[in-house]
């Protein structure tokens, strides 16, 4: 029994995502202490107009659940680099917000995530990146 190419590429890609998500988790844990997950989410955050997201739209630009996002930001929150802030018309639309020492954080961990990519995709040229990168980029978002 031979496997589709459109599923041998999503057994290829998975493979490929636990290799570089596992060495980014080791270089960003021993340098910051902090996990990919916890860097992308950050990332995101900072982007952000005013460094502030609803959890809905945060759960949307990682692809997952609010609820997965909730249980992200525990953490983060108790060490103080992401702060809630509620609204009281519906404390489930509540925003996230980064705290200048998430900021900080996310910006000297960047670094870190740049030397781990360059080493992993370094041998590939820039157009095979170019052209992965567009076509993971129209992959559609999950519904939630």
């Amino acid at each position: 029994m031979s496997d589709t190419l459109s599923t041998e590429f999503s057994l290829r890609l998975a493979r490929a995502w636990a290799t570089l998500v596992r060495r980014l988790d080791n270089a960003l844990g021993g340098h910051h202490g902090i996990s990919f997950a916890d860097y992308q989410l950050l990332l995101h955050l900072q982007r952000a107009a005013d460094g502030r997201l609803r959890r809905d739209e945060l759960a949307g630009k990682l692809g997952l659940s609010a609820s997965e996002v909730t249980r992200s930001l525990l953490p983060l929150e108790k060490i103080g680099l992401v702060a809630r802030q509620a609204d009281p018309g519906d404390v489930r639309a509540g925003a996230v917000l980064i705290t200048p020492a998430g900021a900080e954080l996310v910006t000297n961990a960047r670094v870190v995530v740049d030397n781990v990519s360059r080493n992993v995709l370094g041998r590939f040229g820039r157009p095979q990146l170019e052209a992965t990168s567009a076509l993971l980029a129209r992959i559609p978002e999950p519904d939630h």
